[in-house]
């Protein structure tokens, strides 16, 4: 239960303070006297969005602070899985700062707003008469059923296996989607593949091939160079080898005088010997060379080849043309790997559909089972607010598709009165009778839920007298279990609660500012017999407000 609120700077509120009660608390006031203020900061410390025109100030931050005591709402499970400290009254704040940034924070821990929300969850329910709409809306009919059933750990099996259903039905018709490309495309990957294999390509075989086939076709100008050199390397008489020789024999006749010649001896003899070592490469080399019209002919196929396949594929390199044959090798191997990965997803979605279709039965059943209970405590509910001909028909229709909440699609026909056939809420129901069946579904489902606070924003929209006096006993019965507010304009429901708070507006210097002030007894009944005859209270309006009272 939220058992204080702590607000500054926010709309027309420059500082309030207020403790809470547990039982029934009744919040009145005039229409612009800040009640939907007070409703707004408490829906910032619950995870609402923010910005600047919150701010009273806009030079000064605003602060919403709320104490909620949580002992007995089994909460340390959802404080440990988000790292946050756990207290039996727990403070929630939020700060807008005039930048317009926002901070939220649980127990000083600083928090997200997806965390804040999902904490507000377990804590409080504002009903808002924009929720009654809500109640001629599937979704919401499920939940009032699956609530009485108490489905939850069902539908988070069912939601769980529902992902996994999913993921594997995206993956699944993505791959057979690219297998289908892929076989489209098969045999003539695979003959390009099969090309390029057969081409027996390797990295740098182009540039040897141009070499060879370079070398090869100047075989005669080669060999007439090399004997040429030879030649006068190997002359008897003038050949460079013997004057070499001959060069160095002289040389080292003056090596005993000097140092120095002996260095030039030495670098003479390094020379011959390098030279000698030139003629026996260029006799080898002359020997290698030859004409082999087949080699150059078997050359010149194998770079047309790689011409042709280059531009084939617009490459410009052999090693464009190996990656090629390694990608075109992978569709060609990877149809029949996809084969078998396709035989694998359909055996994990035909487990997932077994798993989802006996999760979904049974959430059917479980939901089935307390229509006839949720039909009848309606019924009675609604008789006490004036309806003792209300009725509802209440069906499930089984689908084959299957739904965020199971496979089940429900039809909740609704009949005011005797004779009258049934028909969709949102069609045949008034706002005052819409009023009155989201009192009694909130009546139903507080026996089942675990919220340990609700708050109803003027639920007792288009009723009043003794309807109004029954809503307010519902309300009243509801708070034994959980700590309710009702901020109503009706006296017969102001009348029912424990505590009473009245918001109301005053003039500060040039400022008009919103206060939330809890009534004494006597405050209560000027304030009850203001709402039965307004600002002038007459004895008799005194007199009613006090028999409403008692």
């Amino acid at each position: 239960m939220i058992q204080s609120l702590s607000i500054e700077n926010f709309a027309l509120i420059e500082k309030l303070n207020i403790d809470f009660s547990n039982g029934f608390s009744i919040i009145t006031g005039e229409t612009g006297a800040g009640k939907s203020i007070l409703l707004g900061a408490l829906g910032l410390v619950l995870g609402r969005r923010a910005d600047l025109t919150s701010l009273k100030n806009k030079d000064e931050k605003c602060i919403v602070e709320a104490t909620f005591s949580i002992s007995k709402y089994n909460l340390q499970s959802f404080f440990e899985s988000n790292d946050l400290d756990y207290e039996e009254e727990t403070i929630i704040r939020r700060e807008i700062l005039p930048s317009g940034k926002s901070r939220a924070f649980v127990n000083d821990s600083p928090v997200n707003l997806q965390q804040l929300q999902d904490l507000s969850f377990y804590l409080i329910d504002i009903h808002s008469q924009h929720q009654t709409l809500e109640l001629s809306e599937e979704d919401f009919q499920f939940k009032i059923l699956d609530s009485m059933a108490n489905n939850q750990d069902l539908l988070n099996q069912y939601q769980t296996v529902l992902k996994n259903y999913q993921t594997v039905t995206a993956s699944l018709r993505n791959l057979k989607s690219t297998l289908s490309d892929n076989l489209k495309e098969k045999d003539y990957n695979e003959f390009l593949y099969q090309e390029l294999k057969s081409a027996d390509l390797k990295e740098g075989e182009l540039e040897d091939l141009e070499q060879q086939y370079k070398s090869l076709s100047n075989v005669e100008f080669i060999k007439e160079n090399l004997d040429k050199l030879l030649g006068m390397s190997n002359e008897d008489e003038f050949g460079l080898l013997k004057n070499l020789k001959e060069f160095k024999a002289i040389l080292q006749k003056n090596t005993s005088f000097s140092t120095d010649y002996q260095a030039l001896y030495e670098r003479v003899n390094s020379l011959l010997i390098e030279f000698d070592d030139i003629i026996r490469e260029l006799n080898k080399e002359s020997e290698s060379v030859y004409n082999d019209p087949e080699k150059l002919v078997e050359i010149s196929q194998k770079m047309q080849l790689i011409y042709n396949l280059q531009k084939k594929h617009n490459v410009l390199t052999v090693e464009e043309l190996i990656a090629i044959q390694t990608e075109l090798e992978s569709r060609v191997v990877s149809v029949a790997s996809m084969e078998d990965e396709i035989t694998a997803l359909e055996e994990s979605l035909q487990e997932a559909t077994l798993q989802l279709d006996t999760i979904a039965l049974q959430i059917s059943k479980s939901r089935s089972e307390v229509i006839p209970h949720l039909t009848q405590k309606l019924t009675d509910v609604l008789s006490l607010l004036g309806m003792p001909n209300a009725r509802f028909k209440i069906e499930i229709q089984h689908s084959s598709s299957y739904h965020p909440n199971g496979k089940d699609e429900l039809v909740f026909l609704f009949s005011a009165n005797k004779g009258t056939d049934f028909g969709l809420l949102k069609k045949i129901a008034s706002g005052g009778e819409m009023s009155r069946i989201m009192l009694a579904v909130k009546s139903i489902l507080s026996e089942y839920s675990k919220l340990p606070t609700i708050i109803f924003d003027e639920i007792d929209t288009g009723v009043s007298g003794e309807i109004a006096n029954k809503m307010g006993e519902i309300m009243r019965d509801m708070s034994r279990t959980m700590q309710v507010f009702a901020i109503t304009h009706l006296p017969q429901i102001a009348a029912k609660g424990n505590t009473h708070y009245k918001v109301f507006k005053t003039v500060v210097g040039e400022n008009t500012v919103s206060e939330l002030k809890l009534l004494s007894t006597e405050e209560r009944i000027i304030e009850i017999a203001e709402m039965l005859s307004g600002k002038d209270i007459s004895d008799s309006a005194l007199n009613h407000a006090k028999a409403l009272l008692n």
